[in-house]
């Protein structure tokens, strides 16, 4: 009987050890996968603020784009006003020496 008990004693030695094993696995299981989550969650924060950054650069490229648009619009005015002030200025120009030569002929 003594020998059988020193025998379960052992026994039962063993497999507290090894549930102490299981347990310190598992803390360091559970350690692995808090530190996985926080690493997820700020690859998470990464991707929204990367979204966010590109969602305002598009923004600004619209912008941009609408600037260079009316920038366009705008020198197609000045050409159009420029060349009708030279058209202007050829017939007033004309008028001009119309006006000098009945000048010199009276």
């Amino acid at each position: 009987v003594q020998h059988d008990t020193v025998t379960a004693v052992t026994a039962i030695q063993q497999i507290a050890g090894i549930i102490d094993q299981i347990s310190e696995i598992s803390t360091t299981i559970a350690g692995a996968v808090e530190e996985q989550n926080a690493a997820t969650a700020e690859i998470s924060r990464n991707v929204s603020e990367t979204a966010a950054g590109t969602a305002e650069v598009s923004v600004n490229i619209a912008g941009v784009t609408a600037a260079a648009q009316e920038s366009g619009q705008t020198a197609g005015r000045i050409q159009q006003a420029s060349s009708d002030l030279a058209q202007e200025s050829t017939r007033l120009s004309a008028a001009v020496e119309a006006f000098l030569s009945r000048m010199r002929i009276s």
